[in-house]
């Protein structure tokens, strides 16, 4: 039986290339990417052993163990936080069954001063399901017209898989897509995220299901938006983790080209801005 662990490993062992790695390449195979035997002799760990975690039977790996494969697989800073925390999951020390506890959807008031001063920029504060808790006037102008916050509690990730607008909303629909899926498995608890992914999936479908076990990162790449009225806009986002005990994150939308920024400056001479918090 697979896990999530098991599953992140051979998704990036798929994905790579051996030559990347300086290793030869030895032909047809039956799989892509890096064969299990090179990476277990990478990470200084038997085959068979390796095998066990890949398919789910060997489930509680020591962190010598996933630090040497994190190592082997030549993981970034968030693949290996992302690894650990399969870990967790997978070893069932982040118990996946049980009462969903309610994401914080309270936002602090400095964090609300902050987006204040953030003004007339383009900020929101959201949490890992995709709730967006607060947001500049920015984002209101920036997302008005699309349907994203006509909702009485907006979720980019139902957005997404839900409503047909998104896809014209955005090109890049797909990348979009592939991250909220992803951000699930970083949401504020466990139980909050499963019982989350299982009221979802009948909506949204297998759009929504075929990525629930796909655990490489997706790439980070300029976010694309169709705007009502401004047309096609490019922006590169800043994500600012909050305190752990928030489970939410801030997030910067900043123009990626001067063109973004000529078609912002034209939308904001719209009257009625003011900052918004969703209660």
């Amino acid at each position: 039986m697979s896990t999530p662990l098991g599953d992140f490993i051979r998704a990036k062992r798929d994905s790579i290339q051996p030559d990347s790695f300086g290793l030869p390449d030895r032909g047809r195979r039956r799989s892509p990417g890096l064969r299990r035997s090179d990476l277990a002799t990478r990470a200084g760990i038997s085959v068979e052993y390796l095998t066990r975690i890949e398919q789910g039977r060997d489930r509680n790996p020591s962190p010598a163990v996933l630090n040497a494969l994190a190592d082997a697989l030549s993981l970034d800073a968030a693949e290996r936080n992302h690894l650990r925390h399969l870990a967790k999951i997978t070893s069932g020390g982040c118990p996946g069954r049980g009462q969903p506890v309610p994401p914080n959807r309270h936002v602090r008031p400095t964090v609300l001063k902050t987006l204040q001063l953030l003004e007339p920029g383009i900020a929101f504060v959201t949490n890992r399901l995709g709730d967006v808790l607060a947001y500049t006037s920015g984002f209101e102008l920036l997302m008005r017209g699309t349907g994203l916050l006509e909702s009485r509690t907006p979720n980019l990730t139902r957005y997404v898989f839900t409503d047909p607008r998104a896809r014209t909303v955005f090109p890049d629909w797909d990348q979009v897509a592939d991250e909220r899926a992803f951000d699930l498995w970083l949401g504020p608890s466990a139980e909050t995220s499963e019982w989350f992914r299982a009221e979802l999936a009948p909506l949204a479908g297998e759009e929504f299901t075929r990525r629930l076990n796909r655990h490489l990162p997706p790439p980070h790449i300029p976010l694309r938006l169709n705007h009502p009225v401004a047309h096609e806009l490019r922006w590169q986002r800043e994500k600012l983790e909050l305190p752990r005990t928030d489970a939410q994150e801030l997030v910067v939308l900043l123009p990626a080209d001067d063109a973004t920024a000529r078609a912002m400056e034209r939308l904001r001479r719209q009257p009625d801005r003011i900052l918004r918090a969703v209660i």
